[in-house]
């Protein structure tokens, strides 16, 4: 496989793993996430999780980044 071959399967297995632990890990229901509920519909915003994600991947991405 070429490099570029090698670097998606890496992506996608990491993607596939992130996925499967999301559903162990309860990480979706931090306290400031907003959930409006009226009815039968349920609006939900994911606000603090997005964020939290957000700051772990910049991070990882940093270190990637930092010692390539």
């Amino acid at each position: 496989m070429t490099g570029m071959s090698k670097l998606f399967m890496i992506i996608g297995g990491i993607i596939f793993l992130i996925g499967f632990l999301m559903q162990f890990i309860n990480i979706g229901k931090l306290p400031g996430d907003i959930v409006i509920k009226k009815g039968n519909t349920t609006f939900y915003f994911p606000i603090v999780t997005s964020i939290l994600l957000s700051v772990i991947l910049s991070v990882v991405l940093y270190f990637f980044s930092r010692f390539r």
